[in-house]
């Protein structure tokens, strides 16, 4: 590398990002930072496949088990984040790995975001009992009258992003999508990025045995520890909400774990439609990446 470089992998969910990214930061002798955003909650482990404890052990490992459930994260937060981080790694090597598969939180490493006014914790608390009571339906109307820059921008079938979209436009009156970047930020380094190519139903073969995996290792106690903690932002992801609605009678335990496939494999898919609009990302297979870095 002729100067400091971030080497980002990304990807769908169940693609083989952390395996790869522990390949490549053993090659290079450096530090991963995660972009996902789930991971980073120390109260989440079973449900967001987080790395195992060999695998944390194995390469320093920078935004898992960094905040907790009860503090709101957001692109802006994350930006800030890795930058600091990326600064301090650079003091030691030349290389740094990213690896995740939260784009939106990876475009504002890359090009930027302007910062997002707080968001009050009641508004956030109040769209969070309402999507779980009236479901996706009603943020799609919300967004609809409250921020229709979203509605026809945004992604409108990602009940997280929506609901962030919601908070942001109830707490400042604007969209959120007037505070990304419209000039992409110079970083002081470069970033190279891949994309993990995967053959469609390989992928959704490995997600649904990902969620039995989940399912035998305790995820059922975990969402069920957690069950009280069901409106605040950090929980309305797949794999905990299905449970709760298990807890909550509306499904069956194994119809709760068909859902948790099902809304895992549509997630990937939502992330794959994503990453595959910027012309930035090289896409390649997992086991290929360590051969396209000298």
């Amino acid at each position: 590398m002729q100067q400091k470089t971030c080497i980002i992998i990304c990807g769908p969910t169940a693609s083989g990002k952390t395996t790869a990214a522990i390949e490549l930061a053993q090659k290079f002798n450096t530090e991963i930072i995660s972009a996902d955003s789930r991971q980073c909650f120390k109260e989440l482990n079973i449900g967001v496949a987080k790395p195992s404890t060999i695998e944390l052990q194995t390469v320093p490992h920078h935004f898992i088990n960094s905040h907790s459930i009860y503090q709101p994260v957001s692109a802006a937060d994350f930006e800030k984040y890795a930058i600091d981080k990326a600064s301090d790694i650079f003091k030691q090597h030349d290389v740094v790995v990213m690896a995740g598969g939260t784009g939106l939180y990876i475009n504002a490493f890359v090009h930027g975001m302007d910062l997002i006014p707080p968001v009050d914790p009641i508004i956030r608390e109040e769209i969070a009992r309402e999507f779980d009571q009236h479901g996706i339906e009603w943020l799609q109307s919300q967004l609809q009258k409250h921020d229709p820059l979203f509605a026809v921008k945004g992604e409108m079938q990602n009940p997280q992003r929506m609901m962030r979209a919601l908070e942001v436009v109830r707490s400042s009156g604007k969209s959120i999508l007037a505070f990304q970047k419209k000039n992409s930020k110079k970083r002081d380094f470069n970033i190279i990025q891949f994309g993990i190519e995967i053959e469609r139903q390989v992928l959704y073969e490995r997600i649904n045995s990902r969620v039995d995996k989940m399912m035998i290792e305790g995820l059922l106690k975990e969402a069920t520890d957690l069950y009280p903690c069901r409106y605040l932002n950090a929980l309305q992801t797949v794999g905990y909400k299905e449970i709760f609605e298990f807890i909550d009678g509306k499904h069956d335990l194994g119809g709760a774990i068909e859902l948790i496939k099902q809304h895992s494999r549509q997630y990937a898919k939502r992330q794959l439609t994503w990453f595959k609009k910027s012309t930035d990302i090289k896409w390649v297979k997992a086991t290929d990446i360590k051969n396209n870095v000298g």
